[in-house]
């Protein structure tokens, strides 16, 4: 897993410091990165007592622990071991099984205990310190799901497609497996092999596909001669995304063209910020971007434009999305969106719109969703995606023939108006 996807959140929780809160539960084969900049106000706990990661350590005084403790007895009273190479569990171990259990009946694939091992594995990975094959992934109606390919990578070259439904890992069953999990499973060594398979149009399909360090371009533009449109395709929102949007931004601008294409498929999303910054070419200052709300639990944080607003007057916009655009490119795009500055052609977005906190808690993470992202309009993105205006399907007969017929029509509309 690369990194990417994240949008580093201060959090005030008694004095543990700042923790991590993710745009996105993202999988790329290669390690998430956590960035950004300035913090948010969160609320302080207060209760007592706390134990020494800051977190409230009360008892649930309504809560009835009269079952689990049943379970518990039970276990140590007669559990035997079944095979020579059993251990028993220790007490600490049931007690992160329990945790684990506890986060996982949230049924929020994004909503995860990690014990210590994994913790550290996938704080290593924040660190986009691993190889990895180069695809986002997430959970999708209860089955791990591809999301995209990212250009140029292995998973790419092996033809892996965006909606690709992973049923194993190395033959291992990904049936309730989290998202983590599932990225740590992918990771490995440069040039070892992890096996994926997926099931696509109703059948089955082993891809091999060899681990390398997963370097995806991330912007690439140019001017259509033969119609004059200018094409801006934005691969992921880095933290570097924003000033290679303005080189690009600024050849279009020096093309003379008032029609503009910002491509966004298969584009997994990235750093708030990014996407913030480059829908501030298109918005007036202080016009809203997206609204992290959280549910009450605390005042919702309006992320606003910069204004930049430096569009060239009567200058026609298109934003391409569609199952593989997440997260950032969905926030960006339900922006433009509702602020009827560009139209939408494709298909649905994918709909990863929630916001995850990171918490130290016994020797590993707690990772829990702390909010979710609105558009403008009021729209949520979680579950929901943002839907384009023109509707063009991208079958797989149209790749094989080498056509886009979305970007056809993109065309169709900036020269027509139709």
């Amino acid at each position: 897993m690369d990194a990417r996807e994240a949008y580093h959140r201060g959090r005030s929780i008694a004095a543990r410091g700042v923790s991590f809160a993710l745009v996105a539960a993202i999988a790329f084969g290669a390690g998430l990165a956590v960035a950004g900049s300035g913090t948010t106000t969160a609320a302080i706990i207060t209760h007592i007592p706390l134990i020494g990661d800051g977190l409230d350590a009360t008892p649930d005084q309504g809560t009835d622990l009269a079952d689990f403790w049943k379970a518990w007895n039970a276990l140590n009273t007669n559990y035997v071991i079944t095979h020579a190479s059993s251990t028993l569990p220790t007490s600490k171990e049931r007690v992160l099984g329990a945790i684990s259990g506890l986060a996982s009946s949230y049924g929020d694939p994004y909503t995860v205990f990690f014990p210590p091992e994994e913790a550290k594995a996938f704080a290593d990975s924040i660190s986009g310190s691993f190889a990895g094959v180069g695809m986002e992934i997430d959970v999708k109606d209860g089955i791990l799901t591809v999301i995209a390919p990212l250009k140029g990578t292995p998973a790419e070259a092996a033809g892996i497609k965006a909606g690709d439904q992973i049923v194993a890992i190395d033959g291992k069953s990904t049936d309730g497996i989290s998202t983590d999990k599932a990225v740590s499973q992918i990771r490995g060594p440069i040039g070892t092999t992890v096996v994926i398979t997926i099931i696509r149009g109703g059948k089955a399909q082993e891809i091999p596909i060899v681990r390398e360090t997963i370097q995806v371009p991330e912007t690439d533009d140019g001017i259509d001669k033969d119609s004059g449109v200018y094409h801006i395709a934005l691969y992921e929102f880095t933290s570097n995304s924003a000033s290679l949007f303005d080189q690009a931004f600024n050849r279009f601008v020096a093309s003379g063209s008032k029609k503009l294409i910002i491509d966004l498929r298969g584009n997994p999303g990235g750093y708030l910020d990014a996407a913030v910054d480059i829908a501030s070419h298109f918005l007036p200052k202080g016009a809203t971007v997206v609204t992290e709300d959280f549910g009450g639990k605390e005042s919702n944080n309006v992320h606003t434009s910069l204004g930049y607003n430096d569009v060239p007057a009567g200058t026609k916009i298109v934003v391409l999305i569609d199952g593989g655009s997440a997260s950032a490119s969905e926030i960006f795009a339900g922006a433009l969106q509702d602020a009827h500055v560009a139209k939408l052609i494709g298909t649905k977005s994918f709909g990863k719109g929630s916001v995850q906190t990171l918490l130290d808690l016994a020797g590993g993470s707690l990772k829990i969703t702390v909010a979710r992202w609105i558009t403008p309009a009021g729209h949520w993105i979680m579950g929901n995606g943002v839907s384009p205006d023109i509707t063009v399907p991208f079958t797989q007969a149209d790749a094989t023939a080498k056509k886009d017929p979305q970007t056809a029509r993109a065309i169709q509309f900036l020269t027509t108006g139709k």
